[in-house]
């Protein structure tokens, strides 16, 4: 079962009303369906909208923040819990951790990072928890497009495309969630064996 979720998404709100109001209903979402909110912490941009929606519908918001960014008083001042670890790289250790499975919604560079480097780790046998991008808006259709090509191109093996979700609804995001089937890794890596052990902790 689902019980914990990793939003990725961007510190601003986006120019377009319609990143809000999408942003607000995953946290109401996920309150209601009593699944806990694991995101980066911040109160600004979609990061608060998204708190703030799982919050004011009663449901349990675990917010990871570095050092720095809390120290700039960035850090959302009414979560459940918030972690303060040391650096990004933390973080994201962090986060994933904590989380049963990952999902971006509209965002820029540290959001594509963040969600990527999931994809990459499930690939890995790391973990094996499934990732999503929250198409809203047609927002990832470009990206989605171009991780298409890196198949047809022979970069990435086609298994692991299809193994991504993407829906413009959350609802039936959270549904293949639980519908998720493992693929085979692309190889053992022995070296990435402490990360695994970092998130089995």
């Amino acid at each position: 079962m689902i019980a914990s979720i990793a939003v990725f998404c961007g510190s601003a709100p986006g120019k377009d009303s319609v990143f809000a109001e999408n942003a607000r209903k995953v946290g109401e979402t996920l309150a209601l369906q009593g699944k806990t909110l694991i995101y980066g912490g911040g109160r600004a941009g979609l990061m608060g909208v998204v708190a703030d929606g799982a919050l004011q519908a009663g449901g349990r918001v675990i917010g990871v923040i570095p050092e720095s960014l809390a120290e700039h008083e960035l850090a959302h001042p009414h979560l459940t819990e918030l972690h303060i670890v040391e650096n990004m790289h933390a973080r994201k250790i962090k986060m994933s951790e904590l989380a049963d499975a990952f999902v971006a919604l509209p965002g820029a560079a540290g959001t594509l990072e963040e969600i990527f480097e999931q994809w990459t780790w499930a690939q890995l046998g790391i973990h094996f928890k499934p990732c999503a991008f929250f198409n809203v808006d047609g927002f990832y259709d470009d990206l989605l497009k171009f991780l298409q090509l890196t198949t047809v191109k022979g970069f990435t093996q086609p298994r692991f495309c299809e193994a991504l979700i993407v829906s413009n609804c959350f609802e039936q995001i959270l549904q293949q969630f639980e519908q998720y089937r493992v693929p085979e890794m692309k190889w053992e890596v022995p070296e990435l064996e402490w990360l695994q052990q970092e998130l089995t902790k």
